[in-house]
């Protein structure tokens, strides 16, 4: 009998691993783009099946070197934070042409998910991309109309989410037209595709 407890015991956690492992699994098929920052690593899985132009825009930027020395540039706590388009001193960088908006994707803008920064135009879009702190949803989007559309994401932090929550942590303040500056600067040192 107590063999057979044994047993059961045993066939139950082999279970509980396997589906612990398959919900950690990482898609072998998404690529993984790890941020060096002045304050940790970020490393984050890119949906390429549900995103495909917005994760092929920032693969485009990383393979450039766009973003090696741009700065975490706008920081809100309880929200997001934001990078991928100005250096040291809020010095703006050029970039490529908007790219269109993947919002529909149903991708939702919650805590660790990276989505598309973009002005209130829909499909205005470049390099900037925001990670995002909390559960976002007003952010998702919810008609194909001007105002209804959403932020897209693409991807979501899988490792270095206390990195992220750390930059969230830090000093801000006004720095000429921008809001939220990060008093100290965040550097992204360098973006690096892991996996492609």
């Amino acid at each position: 009998m107590a063999a057979l407890k044994q047993l059961i015991l045993l066939s139950t956690l082999s279970v509980t691993i396997c589906v612990a492992s398959a919900a950690h699994a990482v898609d072998a098929d998404s690529p993984i783009v790890r941020l060096i920052t002045s304050e940790g690593d970020i490393d984050i899985e890119l949906n390429r099946k549900r995103a495909p132009v917005s994760v092929e825009n920032f693969l485009r930027y990383v393979r450039e070197g766009f973003y090696n020395d741009t700065v975490f540039h706008r920081v809100i706590p309880g929200f997001m934070i934001q990078g991928g388009g100005f250096t040291s001193g809020m010095v703006r960088k050029q970039t490529h042409e908007p790219i269109r908006n993947e919002a529909e994707n149903t991708l939702k803008n919650r805590p660790g998910a990276i989505a598309m920064a973009r002005s209130r135009s829909p499909d205005s879009a470049t390099s900037q991309f925001f990670i995002n702190t909390a559960d976002n949803k007003f952010l998702d989007h919810p008609t194909n109309t001007p105002d209804g559309w959403g932020y897209a994401v693409f991807g979501k932090v899988i490792r270095g989410l206390d990195v992220v929550r750390k930059i969230e942590g830090v000093s801000t303040s006004r720095l000429g037209n921008f809001n939220d500056v990060p008093e100290k600067e965040i550097f992204i040192i360098k973006a690096e595709i892991e996996r492609d």
